[in-house]
């Protein structure tokens, strides 16, 4: 059996949860939590990149045997289109995934949520990150009680096996449970050089540790001044022709935020008339 630190209760099978990615892929991070919660899985793009080949098979698979189910997003969005929809702020596209999925959380009683962490790393992370906040900050009050909010981080490791907060959620794999999640990534096809990568440059340990940490309340964006990595890296991919326009926080993802923020704020401070007002998509 898998050793819990920190808040066990919120593993068992008798819990209602949600697991939201923006690509697919990402529940390989939390492949143990991911068979122990059975989570509802909701994923906004289909991960196709430049090369417009969708991966949504590959992670339905690892979300089968694992026995989880699939949500009503699910590999909504193309890649590209993702991003031109950021690019041209066609920001409604974002506030009707954050409605869809503040709809989901209600009809399905979803007691906790989990999903990507804002990094400043991937611009759909941290627009995932930004929808489920929004989503969850609409359904607390719809629902009139907590609905928890969890991040796990998609670039770094853990450092330790001491959860990082009293209310967050860690998992310490054991041998079995850590061998499927080995075999899960390593059978993942379209992310064959990444999952290499990562084995080589990250401890056993450290892989063997799945850490939820808990988000706090609100539907902000509490990024840091620092240009984020997807700027850099976007800059080199327009220079290289891959792109025409390189992403950019300030002009594009913190009106993003602000869109968001706008629509939680404006529903959370709209009057209950016995059904969620977010459900009227």
């Amino acid at each position: 059996m898998d050793d819990f630190f920190g808040n066990s209760r919120a593993v068992s099978e008798d819990i209602r949860t949600a697991l939201v990615i923006g690509h697919p892929g990402h529940e390989l991070m939390v492949h143990g939590w991911l068979e122990a919660a059975h989570p509802i899985v909701f994923v906004l793009t289909d991960g196709s990149g430049r090369s417009n080949q969708s991966r949504l098979a590959s992670t339905t698979n690892v979300i089968n045997q694992a026995g989880a189910k699939c949500g009503s997003i699910y590999g909504r969005l193309m890649d590209a289109a993702g991003y031109a929809a950021i690019l041209d702020h066609e920001f409604d596209l974002f506030v009707g995934l954050a409605k869809e999925l503040c709809g989901a959380f209600l009809v399905e009683r979803i007691e906790y949520v989990a999903g990507d962490a804002l990094e400043g790393y991937n611009p759909m992370h941290d627009v995932c990150r930004l929808v489920i906040n929004a989503a969850v900050t609409v359904a607390r009050r719809a629902r009139g009680h907590r609905v928890a909010n969890f991040d796990f981080s998609l670039i770094g490791q853990a450092a330790c096996h001491e959860p990082p907060h009293s209310e967050g959620i860690c998992r310490l794999l054991d041998d079995a449970a850590f061998a499927r999640k080995i075999a899960a990534a390593k059978g993942y096809a379209e992310l064959a050089g990444e999952v290499d990568a990562t084995l080589e440059r990250t401890s056993t340990d450290a892989l063997r540790v799945e850490c939820l940490r808990p988000v706090a309340p609100g539907p902000g964006d509490d990024r840091c001044d620092q240009p984020p990595f997807y700027e850099q890296y976007g800059e080199k991919q327009v220079a290289a022709g891959y792109y025409h326009r390189v992403l950019r926080y300030r002009e594009h993802i913190a009106p993003l935020a602000e869109a968001l923020r706008h629509y939680a704020e404006s529903e959370v401070n709209t009057p209950v008339t016995g059904e969620c007002q977010s459900f009227r998509i």
